[in-house]
């Protein structure tokens, strides 16, 4: 079966066709890095990184830019508000960034690549937009410019193919802003004069004053140097698909009119994850239901909010709440508990039988547009074979399938007992379950029965079976 993948552009499923043989070039946008990361980008980031482990898993090579917006107002605002520099404040929070992705299993990008060190390949863009005539500078009262740079949308053509949209219904609605100086209230900035109270560190010197970047055109510039003009994937939050991915596709494509590279798309595939709600409701900070990674991770581990995630389809809505939690922690550790009772035969990823039952269900689930959903559920039927037969073989390949989702890579007992109260280390548990021991050789089945009620108490669930006792983290 040949991976197909919804594409936004089309609004359809499409086979997945790499315009270079054996390599998918993939973009993705990344984060704004003014403050720590939160849930909707943690959607984001394990939707794409299961896309391109599945990519490898497949025999593509894969190179990923997931870029990170370092220059914006909020990033100026905050920086000015905390009193500290705005590459001491985004730094800071691109190495939050990575401690979170990484405490999720999410793999780092093959190139992160930072707005501010693109500026020049930015400027090269807008000139070239420029001379196409797609691009206008913004005149003063007295007659020179003000040094802001605006992008004329209704000269390219095909504007809102994206969105599915006419001009006419994208302006509905819409107002010129007072002596912001646009032709059209669709157009967009592209070049931003600089603010006399802004930091030196937040203005260049180009051709049309000292200034910064609009949003948009950070990713046509940074997905073309890494990239090329053209390529395979664009990926990026459904609240992304407009204006920013519509800009996007009239800065790269429009600047290219004219030239030999005229009527290459900038990207073939437009994947978009869906929103995260919070008890069916959007999650937005004016509604206090806002929650970064960090806060979810002092109340679950890591790997049951990313199996979480992916119980999902990534173009479904996401409902948190710590119900779906407790339910995606206790769904988990069934399948650690099948690996734990039946240690797993190694297997490497490229000695996997696709032609296996398990395994040819798991794929053509993964090759419907990334059916995570799907795919979990394979997982549980192997689990349950792997319970009936105690296969070594089954096992590592239950094990080896959820690495294709970052999921089933830890010690299962070391995962089994993640969560345990604070009041008893592993070592004061060990204790107790020999002195529990001691009392059902002598008899003794209150003192038992008194030991289990109190482990139960601080959260621990013990298991008996033939080899002995074992235990784990409870709900």
């Amino acid at each position: 079966m040949t991976l197909r993948i919804y594409n936004t552009l089309s609004r359809a499923l499409e086979p997945f066709v790499s315009l270079e043989p054996g390599h998918v070039r993939m973009y993705v946008c990344g984060m704004t890095v003014y403050d720590l990361c939160h849930l909707g980008h943690a959607r984001a980031m394990v939707a794409f990184d299961v896309a391109q482990r599945w990519l490898k898993a497949s025999g593509w090579r894969v190179t990923y830019v997931r870029n990170i917006t370092d220059i914006d107002d909020k990033i100026i605002q905050r920086a000015l508000k905390n009193g500290e520099t705005i590459r001491s404040l985004t730094d800071r929070m691109i190495a939050a960034l990575h401690q979170d992705a990484d405490a999720l299993g999410i793999e780092r990008p093959t190139h992160e690549p930072r707005a501010m060190d693109y500026v020049p390949q930015m400027l090269d863009l807008i000139g070239q937009l420029e001379r196409q005539g797609l691009a206008y500078r913004v005149p003063q009262a007295d007659g020179g410019a003000s040094g802001d740079v605006n992008y004329s949308v209704r000269k390219f053509p095909g504007y809102g193919k994206l969105s599915g949209k006419s001009l006419d219904e994208l302006r509905a609605g819409e107002r010129v802003a007072v002596l912001d100086g646009k032709q059209d209230p669709l157009d967009f900035v592209l070049w931003k004069s600089a603010k006399a109270d802004e930091p030196a560190e937040a203005k260049w010197d180009g051709p049309y004053g000292p200034g910064r970047p609009g949003w948009h055109i950070e990713c046509s510039a940074m997905s073309c140097a890494l990239l090329g003009a053209s390529f395979d994937i664009h990926g990026g939050g459904a609240d992304l698909q407009f204006p920013h991915h519509e800009n996007e596709i009239a800065q790269s494509e429009g600047a290219r009119i004219g030239t030999s590279g005229e009527g290459q798309p900038m990207a073939r595939y437009w994947m978009h994850n869906g929103f995260v709600r919070v008890d069916n409701e959007k999650m937005s900070k004016s509604l206090g239901n806002f929650f970064t990674i960090r806060e979810i991770l002092e109340k679950y581990d890591a790997q049951t909010v990313r199996f979480f995630i992916l119980r999902a389809h990534y173009r479904s809505p996401l409902n948190y709440s710590d119900a779906h939690l407790d339910d995606a922690r206790q769904a988990l550790k069934r399948l650690y508990t099948a690996l734990q009772a039946t240690p797993p035969a190694p297997l490497a990823p490229q000695t996997m039988d696709w032609a296996e039952g398990h395994a040819a269900r798991f794929k053509a689930a993964m090759d419907e547009d990334f059916g995570t959903p799907e795919a979990v559920a394979v997982l549980f039927d192997l689990a349950s074979e792997v319970n009936k037969t105690g296969s070594p073989r089954l096992a590592g390949l239950l094990k080896a399938l959820g690495g294709c989702l970052g999921l089933l890579q830890e010690d299962p007992a070391v995962f089994l007992q993640s969560g345990a109260g604070a009041m008893l280390d592993a070592r004061a548990i060990e204790t107790l379950i020999a002195q529990r021991a001691a009392a059902k050789a002598a008899r003794d089945y209150a003192e038992a029965d008194r030991i289990r009620q109190h482990l139960q108490a601080q959260g621990i669930v013990l298991k008996d079976s033939p080899a002995g006792t074992t235990w784990e983290a409870g709900a």
